[in-house]
């Protein structure tokens, strides 16, 4: 039989999609020919499935040879389809039987010595061949704790096409996964660690209970990034839908964790304000590859220094910030990958940055605005709280009076508020204040009565509130009742959710 077929899976995106690798040994001059819309990578596959073979002590056929990978209309990037087009080239030239690999994905690179190397992306592309109906797959033993993630689905390893072919021809066993380790104990930094700086605590507070976006302006060392750092520390695990998309994507960007298993804790990431475009929101040659923006999905993105930035980098934020997605377009085609996550930012308030703050600033008028410019208005309408810290005093600095609230006791606050908020949103599947549609909130029964919200109509009348800023309000607003305990937000959690909003508010503690 000079004709042979085997399974395997590509991704565009987050989204995996079944491949069919034929292979077709005719007479003719010795060649290798791959159709079906390759990659470069995976061009060069040729050499390596070649060397691999031989090297693993099969004879290679001397014979014309096609690869094809179907659906050839979708492009396939990458090392992953390796030992699959082998597996189906040695099918082809009758060393292997090929009833052995029916109905069963293999994945994986070959080295030059025969040896199957781990690849990006396992995870979402086990999770495609069970959609499709797939129940057994062969991977990577590097990978092999990764796959057996999805449900379902029966696992093996290999480590080498000398022990996939042994296999196939009934003459060895391939490998087990490997089991799974015991979860490590949550680290990272506490919230007890912060000095002073209660309405920053507030404000991380409430921006944790629901799922908004912060803004915070002050001096240096007043404690911007010891806050936004611990921000993590307040949100819950993820539930197992988050889990899988945010472990896919960590899979994709080759980030994840050795062990494999699902990624519990919600992702952090920092860029430095030197990042690209590229780095940011995603980017890359051919099929664009997820950037930090992504890699925060479900977490917290934190943008320190953010003036730093180049103006091209934040305003691409802009619209991700709305959707919850990051689109990119190519010439070889689109790519989409999922982008729901709290961002942080944090700026000096000027370019001296005087760490006694404003009153001893030595910059002028127009540096002050032209530097704080670079946030610009549509930008900062997308972040819902915005505050302004202050320095910190002697006295906040080294006082005994014991330790600040832990993050322990806050998340419990906010898990509380998160509960309450998607048992009242759950009939629509929101999990949060934040991802509530603006009209859901104006329309009864969840329309505040006209006295609460009287103020922030007159700002929508005046022009100094936009449409933007009066829904994001009423989502604060919403935020605040979770965490007292209330069932619908009051008049005075709408004017502090508009204190929070405008860059005035006062810590209430400080008002009792």
């Amino acid at each position: 039989m000079s004709y042979a077929r085997v399974l395997c899976v590509g991704l565009v995106g987050v989204e995996g999609h079944l491949v069919e690798v034929e292979a077709d040994l005719s007479p003719g001059l010795p060649a290798v020919v791959l159709t079906g819309l390759p990659d470069t990578a995976l061009h060069e596959a040729r050499d390596r499935v070649r060397a691999a073979v031989v090297n693993s002590g099969q004879s290679w056929p001397n014979r014309r040879i096609t690869v094809n990978l179907l659906p050839a209309t979708v492009p396939k990037h990458g090392s992953a389809f390796d030992v699959a087009i082998a597996c189906a080239l040695l099918a082809g030239a009758g060393e292997l039987p090929p009833a052995a690999l029916e109905g069963v994905v293999v994945l994986g690179e070959l080295g030059l010595d025969g040896a199957v190397r781990p690849i990006r992306g396992v995870l979402p592309m086990v999770a495609a061949a069970a959609r499709a109906g797939i129940s057994r797959v062969i991977v990577p033993l590097g990978n092999a704790r990764e796959a057996t993630v999805v449900p379902g689905m029966t696992v093996r390893g290999v480590d080498s096409l000398h022990r996939l072919v042994a296999y196939v021809r009934g003459e060895d066993r391939l490998l087990e996964p490997p089991p799974a380790q015991p979860p490590q104990a949550s680290g990272g930094p506490d919230l007890a660690d912060v000095a002073g700086q209660e309405l920053g605590r507030y404000a991380l507070e409430v921006a944790a209970a629901g799922g908004h976006h912060l803004a915070l302006i002050g001096p240096p060392g007043a404690g911007k990034t010891m806050l936004a750092e611990r921000l993590p520390s307040l949100l819950p695990e993820l539930d197992d839908t988050s889990a899988l998309e945010v472990t896919a994507l960590q899979s994709i960007a080759g980030v994840l964790p050795p062990d494999g298993g699902l990624v519990r804790r919600p992702p952090f990431q920092a860029p430095h304000h030197s990042a690209s475009l590229a780095a940011l929101v995603g980017g890359g040659s051919g099929l664009a590859r997820p950037g930090a923006l992504s890699l925060a999905h479900r977490g917290v993105l934190f943008l320190d220094e953010a003036p730093e930035f180049a103006n091209a980098t934040l305003q691409a934020l802009r619209q991700p910030l709305e959707s919850g997605r990051v689109r990119l377009a190519r010439a070889r085609g689109s790519t989409e990958y999922p982008a729901r996550v709290q961002v942080v930012l944090a700026a000096n308030p000027c370019p001296c940055a005087n760490p006694a703050g404003d009153q001893f600033c030595v910059c002028p008028a127009t540096a002050r605005r032209r530097y704080l410019a670079k946030l610009s208005g549509p930008l900062l309408d997308r972040i819902d709280i915005q505050i302004r810290i202050q320095p910190l005093s002697a006295a906040q600095l080294m006082t005994t009076t014991g330790p600040a609230e832990s993050s322990a006791l806050v998340a419990a606050r906010v898990a509380e508020a998160r509960a309450a908020a998607a048992e009242r949103w759950s009939e629509a599947g929101w999990r949060v204040n934040a991802e509530v549609p603006g009209s859901h909130l104006r329309r009864p029964p969840w329309r505040l009565a006209a006295r609460d919200t009287a103020a922030l109509r007159a700002g929508l009348d005046r022009g100094s509130l936009s449409a933007r800023g009066f829904d994001r309000i009423l989502r604060l607003a919403w935020s605040i009742a979770d965490l007292d305990g209330r069932d619908r937000p009051t008049g005075s959690d709408v004017h502090e959710a508009a204190q929070l909003r405008m860059g005035e508010a006062h810590d209430r503690r400080d008002q009792t």
